[in-house]
């Protein structure tokens, strides 16, 4: 299988704090793909280092098997919508679409004029006086009039309203559906994800957490529910991701390694949101407690 992205042991550090760290993923061509992680995971510093704006400090990152780092022939094959979609606010649409063509060796103007022309994007309104959701709609033709063969996305939707989110993910689909070409989306939005997204990376503290197919991920986490647990081992169970208690009862979020035959335990499937959200809370108090002294 063809690899678009791939990180090996990738790290980026500001001053003595690692925003990234110890960081190995693959992503497979073809496939739309949620990052996923709190605020200061490393989302955006990931994205930045596979679009060669930021340089390791450890490890390396591989974009169709070459460093993107200062490769214009690999830069010309990534579409990129950053964080807040920066444009020249006092550019309108058509002004923008025509700087485009004079930047990118490979650019389709009549993609980007057809596309804005479906949404009723104005043509000669400067961006800055268009809304949020028009914006990141002109924002997301620019980079597909590249016609990339990978689709960078950072938090591209978090400040639409739920309309313009739905417009801008339906607009999305459609496009890559059509091209084939390789997405990763950043985003808090679980809904949208699950709705659009059939790859997952979960960051989390700086390291890749979770990485894999969405339906091979949910299908090898359950759900137990039954009597309090004290940490013994139960069949079928490789790991527990989380666990909550009463005096009586367990929950666990469990990876498994096989069926889970314990007729004491329920067993219940999992949503893509439950396995994102176990992962993204393992751990999240355990530093806190340290540094304050007190027992977690």
């Amino acid at each position: 299988m063809d690899m678009v992205l791939e990180t090996d042991q990738l790290g980026k550090r500001y001053g003595r704090n690692w925003a990234l760290r110890d960081c190995s993923l693959h992503l497979p061509a073809g496939r739309i793909a949620a990052l996923v992680g709190p605020n200061g995971a490393g989302k955006s510093t990931l994205l930045h280092m596979a679009v060669g704006l930021l340089r390791p400090d450890a490890g390396a990152v591989r974009v169709f098997d070459e460093s993107p780092y200062n490769n214009t022939k690999v830069l010309a094959e990534i579409g990129f919508v950053a964080q807040d979609t920066p444009l020249y606010r006092d550019f309108t649409a058509t002004e923008l679409v025509t700087m485009g063509g004079k930047l990118n060796r490979r650019w389709d103007a009549a993609l980007a004029r057809t596309r804005l022309a479906d949404l009723g994007i104005p043509p000669n309104k400067p961006v800055g006086k268009l809304s949020g959701g028009q914006r990141a709609q002109v924002a997301l033709a620019l980079a597909l009039a590249k016609r990339p063969r990978l689709l960078l996305l950072d938090e591209p939707v978090a400040s639409l309203d739920p309309l313009a989110r739905r417009e801008f993910l339906q607009s999305l689909m459609g496009s890559v559906a059509d091209d084939g070409t390789t997405v990763l989306l950043s985003s808090h939005l679980l809904a949208d994800l699950e709705r659009v997204c059939d790859y997952l990376i979960v960051l989390h503290a700086a390291r890749v957490q979770l990485v894999g197919t969405v339906d091979d991920l949910v299908a090898g986490h359950r759900q137990l529910v039954g009597p309090r647990n004290g940490g013994g081992p139960i069949g079928g169970v490789a790991a527990v991701v989380r666990a909550s208690h009463t005096d009586r009862q367990s929950t666990l979020l469990v990876r498994t390694d096989g069926p889970v035959d314990d007729s004491s335990w329920t067993v219940r499937e999992v949503t893509l949101e439950d396995l994102i959200l176990a992962y993204l809370a393992e751990g999240d108090t355990e530093a806190s407690h340290a540094e304050w002294g007190v027992s977690a």
